[in-house]
């Protein structure tokens, strides 16, 4: 399991929209969104390197927890 802190993760619709990059980059992975925690975790196979690239250019900050 990866997670990431995202402190710019407010809303629905951001934790939609890192959902769909997480998705684009591993269709088959798991993620679990906490807006208040502001958290993100994902079971993947893909490197952490690549999911907090995707959520970057998705518009958000991770960092890794």
């Amino acid at each position: 399991m990866i997670e990431f802190s995202v402190p710019d993760m407010t809303c629905g619709h951001c934790a939609s929209a890192i959902t769909q990059a997480v998705k684009a980059l591993d269709p088959t992975a798991k993620v679990e969104i906490s807006l208040e925690a502001h958290r993100v975790r994902v079971e993947t196979k893909a490197a952490a390197e690549a999911l907090e690239r995707a959520i970057r250019e998705a518009g958000y900050s991770p960092v890794a927890a």
